[in-house]
């Protein structure tokens, strides 16, 4: 799977793959807010923590969004391929970013451009249907429920761009 370029832009942000020297301002975003639900994020979250996760294998990739005119890292946007034909993606963004529609900014423009590099790929991502900021979030920017657990506990299986309540009988 070609997941994305390195850097990509919106009008507020600049979006670019974490790097080792990332780790420090990861670590400083990535608070209890966070790690009590991203399930694979141990808490405390330390610097030695943001570069293993940096520095992920199997296809991970975490894109750090910062402000686009300034150096300060606003969150982060992973991109999973879980198989040969699906890639999922996830997120957190720092408190101080809530709120501002930087997230969906950001969401938006990783989904466009893993949709734009892997057209036969599904885009899937996994949230707690207790977590409404992110449950809408997901809407916004294209994601439908499918009805499907998640592989984590709790979550749900959304699908982007998908026709809830349209199906296809073969003969």
């Amino acid at each position: 799977m070609n997941i994305l370029p390195d850097h990509l832009r919106t009008r507020r942000c600049r979006i670019a793959l974490l790097r080792a020297e990332d780790a420090a301002a990861l670590q400083a975003i990535t608070d209890e807010s966070v790690t009590s639900r991203v399930h694979f994020l141990p808490a405390p979250f330390t610097v030695a923590d943001a570069a293993t996760l940096i520095r992920a294998a199997d296809g991970h990739r975490f894109y750090g969004v910062w402000e686009r005119d300034e150096a300060r890292l606003l969150g982060v946007v992973g991109a999973n391929p879980r198989n040969s034909y699906e890639i999922e993606v996830g997120y957190w963004f720092a408190a101080v970013a809530r709120g501002r529609g930087l997230a969906g900014e950001a969401v938006r423009a990783v989904i466009a451009g893993l949709a734009d590099r892997n057209p036969v790929s599904r885009i899937v991502a996994e949230c707690r249907p207790d977590n409404a900021p992110s449950w809408r979030l997901l809407e916004r920017v294209g994601f439908a429920a499918t009805g499907d657990k998640g592989k984590r506990p709790g979550r749900e299986l959304l699908s982007w761009r998908v026709c809830p309540g349209v199906r296809f009988d073969v003969c």
